[in-house]
């Protein structure tokens, strides 16, 4: 039973995590979340309860519907692990960080004028993009904590 309570609750988590990521979060947490001090801080607290809301909020159905055993303990340990690692990353220098120290700098600035290798138009200029390396590094870290919050849910 665990291992399709397991199943249940990431996909929910990983639709809502895509649905809040992108849809719920206001262009000005967008912008604002990894800004230096209180201004970042805050953008970012209101982007992640934001998220949290619309994860449980998409959760909670699947929950009822699907007649999972869910423990309190287990959903607020699970939300709660995916809510802060969630600020962290989001903090944008911090995740960069990361990528540095573990040989991936060249691949976060990946799809900017950062990058040696970024590609240009005929008039010299960046050219456009589909992505960047942050905003794959940042999406995969959080896939990660989706795993860790679903493992959590499932089994606490």
């Amino acid at each position: 039973m665990a291992a399709s309570t397991f199943a249940a609750v990431f996909v929910a988590l990983y639709v809502a995590h895509s649905v809040g990521d992108h849809w719920v979060q206001t262009s000005r947490q967008s912008a604002d979340k990894g800004k230096a001090g209180w201004t970042g801080r805050l953008a970012d607290t209101r982007h992640v309860a934001t998220l949290t809301a619309t994860k449980l909020a998409l959760l909670l159905p699947v929950v009822l519907l699907l007649g999972l055993d869910l423990s309190f303990l287990g959903l607020v340990a699970g939300l709660g692990v995916d809510a802060v690692t969630h600020w962290w990353a989001d903090r944008r220098t911090t995740l960069a960080r990361l990528a540095k120290a573990v040989g991936l700098a060249d691949f976060y600035a990946l799809g900017t004028g950062a990058h040696p290798a970024h590609p240009l138009t005929a008039e010299g200029k960046p050219a456009a993009h589909l992505g960047t390396g942050a905003y794959a590094l940042d999406q995969a870290f959080h896939h990660l904590w989706l795993l860790v919050a679903a493992l959590l849910m499932a089994t606490v």
